[in-house]
């Protein structure tokens, strides 16, 4: 059967490719944030992960005002970056596997979850930034990749619960197939931040660090909130913390902690890292 490992989920502000383009890492205002993932490259090294399942939200990359599905899969053998206008470089394609993500499809809407099949998708900063910050010396992306995008743009958005949902169902079907592949789960976006408005700048680092603890603990203590509550709590943009809770259920049940970074700020953002591994 197929193996999930861990989880990896982080920040995915456009301003770290920025960082990354010049060479700025290690200075005090990024160091703390990129050495938060050292332990996570050991790692990675020492497990090897096939595949990579991606929760992230799109940025008008991919889906604009007037077509944003709740929940979309990609369903291509390869993903495409484009600029975004935000000044950093693009990435060269992600490797797909449609054959595994109709499985995934096919395995959510049996679960009566109506997911958008996308057999073309370009991938934004949210997907390709945290790639790179797995693997930051390799050309290419080394790993088959799975995007499942959540609306996070336009309102109605889903509930924290329902992404919730979302990320448990992902995992059952990943740990049904018939399969030796090794999955990683990724979860992207937050913590708390607020880019616009009278709040603009707002952190709310008690919550943020509450949030972390829980991803632990008790992984849907953050379901309790409404999307209105969530964003009175971290903020417009926080509200991205939907993608660390899909992550955190698609992984499943006992976790042991190998990693946590909290680092405020990075671009007017909390700046998050955690990685857990699953334990059977």
């Amino acid at each position: 059967m197929a193996e999930i490992l861990g989880m990896v989920t982080t920040s995915h502000v456009p301003s770290i490719g920025n960082a990354i383009a010049k060479n700025i890492q290690h200075n005090a205002y990024w160091g703390p944030f990129f050495d938060g993932f050292k332990p996570i490259h050991h790692w990675l090294k020492d497990h090897q992960p096939d595949v990579v399942v991606v929760f992230y939200n799109d940025h008008g990359l991919n889906f604009f005002l007037d077509t944003i599905p709740t929940f979309s899969v990609g369903a291509a053998n390869q993903y495409v970056n484009e600029d975004e206008g935000w000044g950093i470089p693009t990435l060269p394609p992600y490797k797909g596997d449609a054959k595994l993500s109709w499985e995934i499809i096919e395995g959510l809407v049996q679960r009566e979850f109506d997911v958008a099949s996308c057999q073309k998708m370009k991938v934004d900063h949210a997907f390709t930034l945290p790639l790179k910050l797995l693997w930051p010396d390799e050309a290419v992306c080394p790993v088959i990749t799975i995007p499942i995008c959540i609306n996070t743009v336009q309102f109605p958005l889903p509930s924290a619960s329902r992404c919730y949902q979302l990320g448990k169902a992902v995992g059952e079907i990943i740990q049904s197939m018939d399969s030796d592949l090794k999955f990683l789960i990724m979860g992207t976006g937050g913590l708390s931040h607020q880019l616009d408005g009278e709040r603009a700048g707002f952190i709310n680092k008690q919550f943020d660090q509450e949030f972390l603890e829980s991803m632990v603990t008790h992984p849907a203590w953050a379901t309790q909130y409404t999307n209105h509550e969530l964003i009175e709590q971290v903020g417009t943009q926080g509200i991205e913390l939907i993608m660390w809770l899909a992550a955190r259920a698609a992984l499943g049940g006992h976790v042991k902690p190998i990693s946590t970074t909290y680092h405020v700020p990075i671009s007017n953002t909390a700046g998050g890292i955690m990685l857990l591994e699953h334990v059977n």
